[in-house]
């Protein structure tokens, strides 16, 4: 049986277009049935918007009658079209324009959307019913948005559902004299930097101080794993190694070409994963480290990140202890440029030497030295020296108490760099020199 739906082109209700045996509309439900059949003329309308009835019809049609005038002399009385009771074109009685009057819905239109609440929901908890929440178990993660709802494994608050910060935006880390602080920055998405503090006890029974800092290449795919897996392995290399009565600058290197076995291996993904990104470059890092003991100074590096020394008498130069693997640098190197010109030259921080398997040729770069004064050794990443380029602008920002409040003096740095703009990740590790006698230290 064929439908008696008319064909129409748009819904009457809401205009939507219409397909050929469509029985409601597909945007607001309007029931297509309930439409009447088109008549065969176009009937003329009124100002009213009613359609006059064809004239066989209009005799049986029962119109209501004003009502006569009171008398001779008294003037027709006006009516207004809401004064006159009526009738729908079915019979049906029209309904009164009283303020309270609700009009009966169309039919075949839809009104199942529900009401609108009258408060809607805080992306925050409502502090008139924050009491109510119950307090996460012991143990448990929680918000830092609303402080009193737990955390899923999706990084996102059950109570409020605010997102949470990423576990490396901002990480701190004190051990013994040495601490390391790092920061997302304040332009980019996550934190692509890492580092890794420690300290190993000697054969002679003396302490050595061990700072490992990564900056992840943002040109590479995965950076941030990179330069985690780099300064974990690092760090566990030294450590290893020192225990076990290695020369400290052979240790550190070792340290380095383990740490780019580390990085090499994030490269080695299925082939159906480099399918979705051919052109991306493999997971890659630069590194820094620094070993210290009683009267040992040995810095170790591969990329731009770098290590300055700054003495505890601030009247003595401070130095810088690295030299960068970058464009810049071999510019000045090659006497083509000032130091000057170079570092402002936009090329000047292409790095020619850095931790990953599409690398030209690890060459670690490590260097031993005896201080003969106590002093303070900084190694950061460019998040930092882009703040503080030269040693004694390095020494103007460090703490003057450096040396026995590391964890103080490294948050100063990482504030000192965000206050200049944090246009990087910022990492820095704060190691005293000489490392303290093996009594002194505490974990």
């Amino acid at each position: 049986m064929m439908s008696q739906t008319p064909q129409l082109s748009a819904c009457p209700s809401c205009e939507e277009p219409l397909e050929a045996g469509d029985r409601f509309c597909g945007a607001c439900g309007y029931d297509l049935s309930a439409v009447p059949a088109r008549p065969d003329d176009n009937p003329t309308l009124t100002m009213n918007g009613a359609a006059s009835p064809p004239p066989e019809e209009a005799a049986d049609v029962d119109w209501p009658v004003a009502p006569e005038p009171g008398g001779a002399e008294t003037p027709p009385a006006v009516h207004l079209p809401t004064d006159l009771p009526g009738t729908d074109s079915g019979g049906t009685p029209l309904p009164s324009d009283a303020p309270d009057a609700v009009p009966a819905p169309a039919p075949g239109v839809r009104f199942d959307r529900p009401p609108e609440p009258d408060e809607y929901p805080l992306q925050a908890p409502d502090p008139r019913v924050a009491a109510e929440t119950p307090t996460p178990a012991e143990g448990t993660r929680v918000c830092v948005a609303c402080r009193s709802g737990g955390v899923d494994d999706d990084g996102y608050c059950e109570n409020c559902g605010h997102a949470q910060p990423r576990e490396r935006d901002h990480m701190e880390e004190e051990s013994g004299p040495l601490a390391a602080v790092s920061d997302r920055g304040l332009r980019h998405h996550r934190n692509e930097d890492a580092f890794a503090v420690g300290q190993s006890v000697l054969p002679d029974g003396s302490v050595a101080l061990v700072a490992i800092v990564c900056d992840g290449v943002s040109s590479a795919t995965r950076p941030d794993a990179a330069s985690l897996a780099a300064s974990r392995v690092a760090s566990e290399s030294l450590l290893a190694a020192l225990e076990q009565s290695a020369p400290p600058q052979q240790a550190m290197h070792e340290a380095i070409v383990a740490a780019s076995y580390a990085v090499n291996a994030l490269a080695q993904e299925p082939e159906t994963a480099r399918e979705h990104a051919p052109h991306q470059n493999a997971p890659a890092c630069t590194l820094v480290g620094a070993i210290v003991t009683a009267s040992l100074l040995v810095v170790g590096w591969v990329g731009d990140s770098r290590a300055y020394w700054v003495p505890v008498d601030r009247s003595s130069p401070p130095a810088r202890l690295t030299e960068d693997d970058s464009w810049a640098a071999q510019m000045v190197s090659a006497g083509l440029m000032s130091e000057a010109e170079a570092y402002a030259d936009e090329r000047a921080h292409a790095i020619t030497g850095w931790l990953g398997a599409d690398a030209y040729e690890l060459e670690p770069h490590t260097a031993a030295f005896k201080p003969d004064r106590p002093g303070v050794v900084v190694v950061c990443t460019d998040g930092l020296w882009n703040y503080a380029e030269s040693a004694e602008e390095m020494a103007e920002a460090l703490p003057l108490d450096a040396a026995v409040r590391p964890l103080h003096s490294a948050r100063v740095l990482v504030g000192h760099a965000l206050d200049g703009g944090g246009h990087d990740n910022v990492t820095v590790a704060v190691v005293p020199f000489p490392a303290p006698a093996q009594g002194a230290v505490s974990g």
